[in-house]
């Protein structure tokens, strides 16, 4: 049986969540087509383009990413108390770059700008939606699926119904779902190390023209929300990882990640198998068993999915 989203994320409310939407039949239509073909690869580019919009426009942390050939990865935060100094011409004006009109001239858009500040009630829905995951997945996926399907000369679905999301109850559980993310390409066999994932926040956090390695970790687009880590130290965590969970690839830790993960797990295996679990040990909360128990309760149920994964974590050491 199918539960709704809402019966365990409030629409608006903050909180930080893991979520993945594949494409339709999970065919290759943002990578190599293996039965024409023909490459889509150029759209994970615009996935990459329309993430950076939506950082801009939603009240929003995107602190990591990953665009594969037939699926994309997110890790975001939100929290509505971020729009708190938003004035109303702040929503309207994100609005509209959120959906410009049909002519988009300067013009046009100041117009738009003008008829929404003269509805307020209106306004309000608005702002309620720049603070809502659900909004923020449909405004991703879209515009992605109505210009691919432009490309291809038809029409469809391009995603599927609905987008997969992970409560994500802790910075632990945050930190280790961006890992995961970070390492899909590896995972996956199409990559070697982190600066050959192409499409991932990690490839372009050191892809910038002067990264600070000693700063605070911040996300790749949207709130200036720093984590408890530097950029050097979670670099050095997700390659520690990636080496740990492909076999002979076995590596040791540098001084910072030690650091690091000594604050969020006493044991390293530990730490390996929460990142693992983020795709196969949860569903739909990764956090402490005492989350998992709650999220049960919240649900009206007496399991959820998880829950013994999240006892054999505990138990180790």
């Amino acid at each position: 049986m199918i539960t709704a989203r809402r019966a365990l994320i409030a629409p608006g409310a903050a909180g930080c969540y893991h979520c993945v939407q594949r494409c339709v039949r999970r065919a290759f239509l943002c990578g190599q087509d293996h039965y024409t073909g023909q490459s889509f690869e150029h759209r994970k580019a615009w996935i990459e383009q329309r993430l950076r919009r939506l950082g801009e426009c939603f009240a929003v942390a995107i602190h990591a990413y990953a665009v594969m050939s037939n699926h994309l990865h997110v890790v975001v935060q939100f929290d509505p108390g971020w729009q708190a100094d938003w004035t109303e011409a702040d929503v309207a004006a994100r609005w509209v770059r959120l959906f410009p009109p049909r002519e988009n001239s300067d013009a046009a858009r100041a117009g738009k700008i003008a008829r929404l500040l003269e509805q307020p009630e209106r306004l309000t829905v608005l702002r309620q939606r720049l603070a809502d995951l659900s909004w923020f997945m449909k405004c991703l996926a879209e515009p992605v699926a109505r210009k691919a399907n432009a490309e291809d000369d038809c029409s469809g679905r391009f995603w599927e119904g609905r987008f997969k999301a992970q409560v994500l109850c802790d910075e632990r559980a945050l930190l280790a779902a961006m890992a995961y993310v970070d390492l899909n390409p590896i995972r996956a066999g199409i990559a070697t190390d982190v600066m050959a994932s192409a499409h991932t926040s990690l490839r372009r956090r050191l892809s910038e023209p002067e990264p600070a390695p000693a700063q605070p970790l911040r996300p790749v687009a949207g709130h200036a929300n720093p984590l408890g880590l530097t950029l050097r130290a979670y670099v050095d965590l997700v390659e520690w990882t990636g080496q740990q969970i492909r076999p002979g690839k076995r590596g040791v830790l540098a001084k910072e990640a030690a650091g690091a993960l000594d604050r969020l797990d006493a044991r390293p295996e530990r730490w390996v198998a929460r990142v693992q679990g983020i795709g196969s040990g949860y569903w739909r909360v990764v956090g402490q068993l005492g989350d998992l128990i709650d999220a049960a309760e919240k649900l009206r149920q007496r399991w959820v999915k998880g829950i013994g994964f999240a006892k054999a974590i505990e138990s180790v050491g």
